[in-house]
């Protein structure tokens, strides 16, 4: 335990083995000891290293939240998953040399990114120091929220975060500056009052939330997401100029005459990937293809320390909103230079591919071209072509172009299949907005086999270039997701073995073993429910200097290379490649290191989770404007969620969550049970589990928060004898049937836990 403390995560089974000298059958003995402690939670295993529970990366964006009672600043990491990992560590915050960080020093609120230093105690506990290389935000002393005016001129604050909803603030005329009824202010606390509202000031006016199309203002401000770009990026940005056949720094190779084509949703306004097929007439490679993906050369204009690539490095990737996109680059660059639209030369980075008639890749090479692309389609228009009903733009590239990439597909989609990636069923929703910006309907929108075609020649693309950069012994940024935690694979062990499914015990986890599972239940009523706690067992995808591999791809290297028009990390890879291969002067600095790239993937990685969040939120408060017309109406769902606090219901139509309070579930005290994720009746065994089919009905919207409160209408199931399993009781209790429309909770929603698709 000392040594896996002592070497901070950075040691497993062969480490061990070579300190302690340890022989082959003692290495036996040595597996069985390590899968006993993960099992008691003594140890953990993260990248496929062990670590004592707690441990933290050598780099990680930290938020001070605190000093201690010696005045030393108290930070914890922003990314931090305390279900999977326990408790998030403190961090003592130790200031670098004069001169070595810029800006001001660190306050409470700040986020800062930190060199982390583990130190073991006696106890055998971690104190962790934490060295400033950079303050990244400075902390935001100001309240968001809606104003609400008075007749008397002032008025008040309504929050937009949940937390502190029902926490109104009093602002008094003197205080209100220009602020309008329905406008977004962030406001500043004046005065406290031992009766009464605290009395806030008006320091900024953000802006008008008075029509749904504009809400999307509270999420960009709410997580201070940039949203406005600075004088000199627009001026460096308008005064690019295309890039050449042969520039003064780079020579391409001409590929205008090649027939790429973009498939992408018809909304899209800037098209970063290109892709081609056609058979493979090498005679030692019958029934091959060869592919050919081709994605914006975003590095040719966006130079590393220039001022567009220091404003993309703050922003990490586009936020996409249902009424609007912020972007990480600007307009000129991202929906016009870099943009592969059709029949104008564009620079691009290609990567040619040879695979079998089994789908699997021979080999590869890069290359830096300039493109034509020879049609702009969307999803469905290709796939119709292919299903018998070309139009005008797809009828002259049906034999040529999309009959070979379909062919292809097919190809590939065998290797991908004998791959085994995991396989979750998680319909996507999307918002469809009026003229106006309100809500028109929610779609579930189909997943055809155009969208498969260019996810699985993306990820061939992504692999390869991260093999590429491997090969040429070029630092990177990789695509990591860590395989389930030990902790997590007993829980849902034990949930999966409530529905007499078994799974093996077995230290090695392979998503096979889960879409085994998941075939089971196929069509049943229980695949909804598998599905969501299938996905809760996983880890989070992110951003590292250090591979260890993506499990969910199952994928042993794997990078993103596809998308550098709206991510930063595509970009650092292109510039890799342009270094490695020598395609110009506009790579990756030869003065990089791996402790740079360490922190672009911290930063990176949190301006990812600061992006869904905000989406999400969005969402949720768009849906809640929707429904707030809808008081007492009824809706079927499933339960998307419990806690010992109650139920979160997803709606059928639309996919809206809302909260059910423990306290309103009827005529007894309901407990909850970790086992079966289910709340529990303790005298009637009435079970409410994840995954239920229920029947509710609309008592509150709370559209400033995107809150919904529901009431239960449906009965549970029952449970034999009561109540089985144990857990820590939830905040119900006995309800008498009077009492319980007449509850006064509050509206309340937790985190979202949609799965995305960022892979």
């Amino acid at each position: 335990m000392a040594f896996i403390a002592e070497h901070g995560g950075d040691v497993g089974k062969r480490e061990i083995s070579r300190h302690f000298g340890l022989d082959g059958s003692d290495r036996i003995i040595l597996k069985d000891v390590l899968r006993e402690l993960a099992e008691e939670g003594v140890i953990g295993r993260k990248r496929r290293k062990l670590h004592v529970p707690g441990a933290l990366p050598a780099i990680v964006m930290a938020e001070v939240v605190e000093r201690d009672e010696d005045g030393e600043l108290i930070a914890q990491p922003v990314d931090w998953d305390e279900e999977e990992q326990g408790e998030a560590p403190r961090i003592l915050v130790r200031l670098a040399r004069r001169g070595r960080v810029a800006g001001p020093a660190p306050t409470i609120g700040d986020r800062v990114l930190l060199k982390t230093e583990e130190l073991p105690e006696a106890d055998g506990h971690i104190r962790h120091n934490g060295h400033v290389l950079k303050l990244i935000d400075k902390a935001r002393a100001l309240t968001l929220g809606i104003f609400r005016r008075d007749a008397q001129g002032g008025g008040r604050l309504v929050p937009v975060d949940k937390r502190n909803m029902g926490r109104e603030l009093a602002i008094p005329p003197d205080f209100a500056g220009e602020a309008q009824e329905g406008d977004l202010v962030a406001v500043e606390v004046v005065r406290h009052h031992a009766y009464g509202l605290p009395i806030a000031r008006v320091k900024e006016r953000l802006g008008s939330v008075a029509t749904e199309k504009a809400i999307s203002l509270i999420a960009i401000y709410a997580h201070s997401i940039p949203s406005v770009f600075r004088r000199e990026t627009l001026a460096e940005a308008e005064a690019a100029r295309p890039a050449t056949l042969n520039g003064r720094h780079e020579t391409r190779e001409d590929w205008r005459d090649l027939p790429l084509v973009t498939i992408d949703p018809p909304d899209a306004k800037d098209h970063d990937d290109a892709v081609h097929a056609v058979p493979d007439l090498d005679p030692d490679n019958e029934g091959g293809f060869i592919l050919t993906v081709a994605i914006a050369d975003v590095a040719a204009y966006v130079r590393p320390g220039s001022a567009l690539d220091r404003e993309a490095l703050v922003r990490g990737n586009s936020v996409y909103f249902p009424d609007r996109v912020v972007p990480m680059l600007p307009e000129r660059i991202s929906n016009d230079l870099c943009s592969l639209r059709p029949l104008e030369d564009r620079p691009a980075l290609a990567v040619r591919m040879v695979v079998g008639a089994n789908g699997r890749k021979k080999r590869h090479s890069f290359h830096r071209i300039m493109m034509r692309s020879a049609a702009k389609l969307a999803y469905a228009q290709a796939q119709a072509a292919i299903d018998g009903w070309p139009d005008e733009t797809t009828a002259p590239l049906l034999d040529d172009v999309l009959r070979p990439l379909w062919a292809a597909y097919a190809a590939v989609k065998t290797a991908r299949d004998a791959r085994s990636p995991l396989e979750l069923d998680l319909p996507e929703r999307k918002i469809l907005l009026k003229a106006d910006g309100t809500v028109d309907r929610v779609i579930v929108p189909e997943r055809l086999d155009a969208h498969k075609l260019i996810e699985e020649f993306m990820i061939l693309a992504n692999v390869a270039a991260a093999e590429t950069l491997e090969e040429k012994r070029t630092p990177l940024v990789y695509r990591v997701h860590d395989q389930p935690s030990l902790e997590k694979m007993s829980s849902l062990r034990e949930f999966l073995q409530t529905l007499d499914i078994k799974l093996a015990k077995s230290e090695t986890v392979r998503p096979a073993q889960f879409n085994e599972i998941l075939a089971r239940v196929v069509g049943t009523e229980l695949a909804p429910l598998v599905n969501q706690v299938i996905l809760r067992s996983q880890a989070q995808a992110e951003y590292a200097q250090e591979n260890y591999g993506h499990f969910g791809l199952h994928l042993r290297r794997y990078a993103h290379f596809t998308s550098p028009i709206r991510r930063y990390a595509d970009l650092i890879v292109h510039r890799g490649l342009v270094r490695a291969l020598d395609f110009g002067r506009d790579g990756l600095p030869e003065s990089t290191t791996p402790e740079q790239l360490a922190e672009i993937a911290a930063r990176i990685s949190a301006s990812e989770r600061r992006a869904m969040a905000a989406e999400r939120e969005t969402i949720d408060r768009l849906i809640a404007h929707h429904m707030a017309q809808q008081i007492g109406a009824t809706f079927h769902g499933r339960i998307a969620g419990v806690t010992k606090a109650g139920l979160f219901v997803a709606l059928d139509d639309t996919g809206a969550d809302g909260f059910i309070p423990a306290a309103t579930l009827g005529q007894d005290y309901y407990l909850y049970d970790e086992s079966r994720h289910a709340l529990i009746g303790e005298r009637s065994g009435e079970m409410h589990r994840l995954g239920d089919r229920v029947e509710v009905k609309l008592v509150e919207a709370a559209p400033v928060a995107g809150a919904l409160r529901f009431e239960l209408l449906s009965e549970g199931a029952r449970v034999a004898g009561g109540r089985r399993g144990s857990g820590a009781p939830g905040r119900g209790g006995y309800r008498r049937p009077e009492q319980r429309s007449a509850t006064s909770t509050r509206p309340g929603k937790g985190p979202g836990k949609g799965p995305g698709k960022r892979r």
